[in-house]
């Protein structure tokens, strides 16, 4: 072995044996983990098992365990079996926990018992980076992205899918039976044992269009008109590829513009994020404590109901809004070519003419008003607005709000940039951290959990990537 380093020899007795602490950094990122966990009033945060039994079997304490899972996220391992592996071979987890090494269902009880817990620590990092001063930027950016559930897609029922089923079943059927017709008109012993093969496969397809006509009564029968065998509340959502389709969960994010951090997320089971802009922009509001929060969202949350709601939070909505109408696709005049004049409460047409307001009426649960002019039949450029009578223009009671938001993306056309860096690469590491696989854990509370662990270990890994390990374990220990 001459001219090669060459190792210690693994028989060599030493008078002072190392100490552990001696194999673990200053500037390593388990220290961070052990001070964060250490400054945790785990009682206040809700967790189980803080006050000791006083009969029975000693447990372990929930901050080596929630040790344990925090780092095992920083190093994407969240496997409870793995993670009782680590803790019998891996350095530095044997200097954060004290050489403990819990067996797998312990690890992964703590983790399913102490969702609300875990998900108040990960709330209570968010304020730890406020009082840094980390959060002072006042500008969030809200994205949301599906993530796998622990269900197959053969275990999902909507409607949809049972009808399809169903002909697929009903093709085999028929397609067997012309193969029973055929084996009939043959004597030999080889259509024999054809016959008895077919019979079997019939009588199981038969077995399974009972199966998905049940299911079928079943589905019809839900509140939401879908079920998942495997985790039932995983639901059915679209993505944009073509027949990428997945059974999953839709994970809301607000991130931070200027240092990345995660400030609020949330995990539903609606397929559509329509309805989470006012929801996550409050939570975000309270997180940061902005009470003049800028938000920017894709046109995915533009909902006039929750951008009223924003606006009247004090929270500055900029989105771009759909192309809902089909105006513009074929050629014609589209809403935003006519000039809303306030004083005269009418609009103006790219050909000049004031349409009038003219009658008011209600339309799910929204204050509707009409406006059309009577010059349109000799208008010269009619082709190019309104195949019909008139050009009719409808103003909700709110537009000026929804104007207002139109006319903070103009302001700033670099506003839908901003988001995309700011919150789809956080997506895209998240997912890169799960090894783009899915949830471990069934039903949404404890999905919630698993997803508010990845959250913490993100932002973590942030900070100390902001700050540095020797910074940061000062700030916690002050």
């Amino acid at each position: 072995m001459a001219r090669f380093v060459c190792g210690a020899d693994r028989h060599q007795v030493t008078l002072l044996p190392n100490r552990l602490d001696d194999y673990v950094s200053e500037d390593n990122s388990v220290r961070v983990v052990d001070a964060f966990v250490d400054e945790l009033d785990l009682a206040a945060l809700g967790f189980d098992g803080v006050v000791p039994a006083t009969t029975g079997r000693p447990g372990y304490h929930p901050a080596t365990l929630l040790k344990i899972y925090l780092y095992g996220y920083l190093h994407q391992v969240a496997s409870s079996r793995r993670l009782e592996r680590e803790a019998g071979r891996n350095v530095e987890l044997m200097w954060l926990t004290g050489r403990l090494a819990p067996d797998f269902t312990t690890i992964a009880d703590f983790r399913r018992d102490n969702g609300p817990a875990i998900q108040a620590a990960c709330r209570q990092f968010v304020v730890l980076c406020r009082q840094l001063g980390l959060l002072a930027g006042g500008v969030v950016a809200l994205d949301g992205s599906r993530f796998k559930a622990v269900n197959a897609r053969d275990r999902n029922f909507t409607p949809a899918a049972v009808r399809r089923r169903i002909e697929q079943v009903e093709a085999s059927i028929a397609r067997y039976l012309a193969a029973l017709d055929t084996a009939d008109r043959q004597e030999d012993e080889v259509a024999r044992v054809r016959k008895v093969r077919i019979a079997e496969r019939l009588d199981a397809l038969r077995t399974r269009m009972r199966e998905l006509q049940a299911m079928e009564t079943l589905v019809e029968a839900a509140p939401d008109r879908q079920i998942s065998l495997t985790d039932p509340d995983a639901r059915a959502m679209a993505t944009s590829g073509k027949g990428t389709g997945m059974v999953g969960y839709n994970v809301q994010a607000v991130v931070d513009t200027e240092h990345h951090l995660i400030v609020a997320h949330e995990v539903t089971n609606v397929g559509h994020d329509r309805t989470q802009l006012a929801h996550m922009s409050r939570q975000s509001q309270v997180a940061t404590g902005h009470e003049g929060l800028s938000v920017l969202a894709d046109r995915g949350y533009f909902s006039g109901e929750e951008i009223l709601a924003c606006e009247q939070a004090g929270i500055a909505v900029t989105l771009p809004k759909p192309l809902t109408s089909g105006a513009k696709a074929e050629g014609r005049f589209g809403k935003q070519d006519f000039v809303y004049e306030p004083e005269a409460d009418a609009y103006r047409c790219p050909a000049g003419e004031r349409l009038s307001y003219r009658y008011t009426n209600v339309e799910g649960g929204l204050t509707l008003r009409r406006y059309w002019t009577t010059a349109c039949h000799d208008c010269a450029i009619k082709a190019r607005c309104t195949p019909a009578k008139e050009r009719r223009v409808t103003r909700w009671e709110h537009e000026a709000v929804l104007e207002a938001v139109q006319r903070r993306l103009d302001a700033d056309p670099h506003a839908m940039r901003t988001r995309r860096q700011t919150v789809e690469h956080v997506f895209g590491t998240l997912k890169g951290w799960m090894g783009a696989t899915h949830f471990r854990m069934r039903r949404l509370r404890n999905v919630a959990t698993e997803m508010s662990l990845q959250v913490l270990a993100y932002n973590l890994k942030r900070v100390m990537a902001i700050f540095g390990t020797g910074p940061l374990l000062t700030a916690l220990r002050a």
